[in-house]
């Protein structure tokens, strides 16, 4: 059950992070303020739908019977991990310890970035399916 989890939720981080993800949101949510903190929390609010959405389906259609509030709690984790990392205090303190300004400058942000979100996936599937 854990790669059918793991591969539900990454598609819907990709769904969430590319098609559903607006310019606004993509330009904004790692703004300081309310500006910010909104395009921020309503980008992490569409990672919890869509990751909601598929693990539904995934239960529907191979027959699972996912429990209530480990998948509540996925939810929260995958929402509050999405909105932290996306505001890149993180991201970019860890390309600073890790002594990476040139990968910084040339791109690499991104790139840490969505290996921090795979990361924090794997995590909620393997609690999940636990």
């Amino acid at each position: 059950m854990f790669a059918e989890v793991l591969f539900l939720l990454y598609v819907g981080h990709l769904l969430a992070d590319y098609p559903l993800q607006t310019d606004h949101q993509a330009a904004h949510k790692a703004d300081p303020g309310r500006r910010g903190w909104t395009a921020n929390a309503s980008h992490a609010a569409v990672h919890v739908l869509a990751c909601a959405a598929l693990l539904g389906l995934g239960a529907l259609v191979l027959g699972w019977r996912l429990p209530v509030l480990p998948t509540l709690a996925v939810l929260v984790w995958i929402g509050t991990t999405h909105a932290v990392i996306d505001r890149r205090r993180l991201v970019t303190a860890w390309m600073t310890w890790a002594r990476q300004p040139k990968f910084a400058a040339h791109g690499g942000v991104a790139h840490v970035d969505q290996t921090a979100h795979i990361l924090a996936l794997t995590l909620a599937a393997l609690f999940l399916a636990a």
